[in-house]
C-alpha cells in the first residue's frame, strides 16, 4: 500500500516580529542563503533557488508550492512548529501562507512537530577558532501552564480543521526533543500528565484523541540539542503512539565520514541500520525518514578556515542524488511493511531547508530532479 508522504516544512522565510528584535528586521534566512560563499573547491554555494526568495507568508506563494508539492507525490507538509515560554514564533507560513490559502486547490493536509529545541543565534554562527558563544534567543524547556496554552491553541486553531492530517482520526502531533519536553515538565510522570491533558482537550472537542509521535535520534545535530541515552524508559511512560526521524544526520556518526565531501548513500545505508532496529528496541512503531542532503554552511560565519568541527556547521557536506531517494524510498516502504501496526507515513526532510542544504524545492543546478524522483518513488 503507498504510504503517505509529509514533508518538513521549515516556516523561516518571512518577517517575524520576534526576529525584528533578536536580529535586524525584516530579518529571514534567505539573507543566509544570499551570501553563502564556496568553502572548498566544487562547494556549490550559493545555492539559488529557482523560483527565487519568495514571501511563504503570501497565500498565493504557499497555493503555488502546494501544487508543486502535491504533483510531486507529496500528500502533506509537516510544520516545525515554535511555541516558547512566552507564546508562538514563525506562525505567519502556517496561519497566514497555508491556511489564508483561496479554497479549490489541490487536496492537502498539514500537521504539527513541536520544534521545542533551545532557539540558538545560527545566523551565522561564529566561526569555531572565535571564543564567541552562539547567543540563546528562546529557551526550548517550557513549563505546564505554557505547554496548556500552546494546548489549547494546538485543538482550537489547527487539530479540529479538515485539512489537519489524521491516524485513525487522530490529528497527528510530533514532539522533536522528548529529553526537554520530559524534563521542563519535571519528569516522566508528569510529562504523560501534561500529554494526557491534550488528549482530553482534543476528545471535548469531538475528536478520538490525538495520536503523539516523538522523534528520536542517537547523535545531536543543533548547538544545545539533548538527546537521551535509553529512551524507552521514557517511552513506556508516556502515551505515544509512534516514533519518527528528522533527518538522517542524526544517526550517523560524522567524525567518521570524510570531510569536506561524504557519500550520501553511506549515510543513508548507516541511518536505516539504525531505523530497522527502533521498531524492536523501541517497542513503538517506528516512521521511516528520507533525507536529501546537508550542507549547513550558509548558518557559519565565513571567517577563518573550512576545518572538521564535530559540532554543528563545519561538518561535511552531503549532495543527494534521485538514485539516492528511489534507494531510501526503497528502504522505507520495506521498513513500513515489516510492521503491521505502523501508519503508513515516510516523512522527508525537507522541503525548504535551504540553510541545511536538505531541500525538495527545485534549484537553478538540479532543477525538479530531487521531486521528480519522489513522484516516482511514490507514484499515486
Amino acid at each position: 500500500m503507498r504510504p503517505d508522504v509529509l514533508a518538513y516544512y521549515f516556516p523561516h522565510w518571512h518577517a517575524d516580529a520576534r526576529d525584528a528584535e533578536w536580529i535586524s528586521p525584516g530579518f529571514t534566512e534567505w539573507e543566509l542563503v544570499e551570501k553563502a560563499v564556496p568553502r572548498f573547491p566544487g562547494h556549490r554555494q550559493p545555492r539559488v533557488p529557482l523560483l527565487g526568495h519568495r514571501d511563504e507568508s503570501d497565500p498565493a506563494v504557499m497555493e503555488s508550492e502546494v501544487r508543486l508539492a502535491s504533483e510531486h507525490g507529496i500528500d502533506g507538509f509537516l510544520f516545525d512548529f515554535y511555541w516558547y515560554d512566552d507564546g508562538p514564533y514563525l506562525q505567519d507560513a502556517l496561519d497566514r501562507g497555508f491556511l489564508g490559502r483561496a479554497p479549490g486547490g489541490p487536496p492537502f493536509r498539514f500537521a504539527l512537530m513541536w520544534a521545542n529545541h533551545d532557539l540558538v543565534d545560527v545566523y551565522p554562527l561564529p566561526a569555531p577558532t572565535s571564543r564567541t558563544r552562539p547567543r540563546l534567543l528562546r529557551p526550548g524547556a517550557v513549563g505546564r501552564d505554557a505547554f496548556d496554552a500552546m494546548a489549547d491553541h494546538l485543538v482550537a486553531a489547527y487539530f479540529t480543521r479538515p485539512d489537519y492530517y489524521t491516524v485513525a482520526g487522530r490529528p497527528f502531533f510530533s514532539v522533536y526533543e522528548l529529553g526537554t519536553f520530559v524534563a521542563a515538565m519535571g519528569g516522566a510522570d508528569a510529562a504523560a500528565d501534561a500529554l494526557r491533558s491534550l488528549d482530553d482537550k482534543a476528545r471535548r472537542a469531538g475528536l478520538p484523541g490525538v495520536h503523539l509521535d516523538v522523534v528520536v535520534w542517537g547523535t545531536g545535530v543543533l548547538p544545545n540539542h539533548v538527546t537521551i541515552d535509553r529512551p524507552m524508559e521514557i517511552l513506556r511512560a508516556l502515551p505515544v503512539a509512534s516514533t519518527s526521524s528528522y533527518t538522517w544526520m542524526h544517526h550517523v556518526d560524522l567524525a567518521a565520514h570524510p570531510f569536506p565531501v561524504g557519500d550520501w548513500d553511506r549515510v543513508r545505508e548507516e541511518a536505516f541500520g539504525h531505523y530497522r532496529a527502533y521498531p524492536g528496541e523501541l517497542a513503538v512503531p517506528f516512521l521511516p525518514n528520507i533525507s536529501v542532503g546537508w550542507d549547513s554552511s550558509p548558518r557559519t560565519s565565513a571567517d577563518g578556515p573550512w576545518e572538521h568541527n564535530p559540532g554543528y556547521g563545519w561538518t561535511p557536506v552531503f549532495e543527494c542524488s534521485a538514485a539516492s531517494i528511489a534507494k531510501a524510498a526503497a528502504d522505507a516502504t520495506e521498513l513500513l511493511a515489516a510492521q503491521p501496526d505502523a501508519p503508513p507515513i515516510v516523512t522527508v526532510n525537507a522541503w525548504n531547508e535551504w540553510t541545511e542544504g536538505s531541500y525538495l524545492l527545485p534549484d537553478t543546478d538540479r532543477g525538479a530532479a530531487l521531486l521528480q524522483a519522489l513522484a516516482a518513488a511514490f507514484p499515486r
